[in-house]
């Protein structure tokens, strides 16, 4: 039903920030909740952020707790991640996902972040 693609990757520097975008298509972007993922080499794919329809409520991990900030645009389609304050531990693939009920049936391609020390 819908089709996310991420974009903003790339490598950065320690300390350094990053805003990912995920822009959807179809006329229903308002109807799903939100989040972002990041897979790193080595590890399980792991929840960063989500947030809700409205973009009234956000959901962080504790390891980006007051780094990252998930925002939404319900006008333009679009989730972003602000990504401040980077670290070598968050390189990943980072990845969109849009679903209900706190389940995601819809994900983008990824999009990589290098964080060099």
């Amino acid at each position: 039903q819908v089709q996310l693609v991420e974009s903003g990757g790339g490598l950065v520097q320690a300390g350094g920030s990053l805003r990912l975008s995920c822009t959807a298509s179809g006329r229903t972007f308002s109807r799903y909740a939100m989040g972002w993922f990041r897979q790193a080499p080595g590890k399980e794919r792991e929840s960063v952020a989500a947030i809700t329809r409205s973009g009234s409520k956000t959901y962080y991990a504790d390891s980006v707790k007051g780094r990252f900030t998930i925002s939404r645009d319900n006008a333009k389609n679009t989730v972003y991640l602000q990504m401040n304050s980077l670290k070598p531990e968050d390189t990943a693939v980072y990845y969109c996902a849009a679903g209900v009920a706190g389940e995601y049936d819809h994900w983008g391609q990824g999009t990589q972040v290098t964080v060099s020390s």
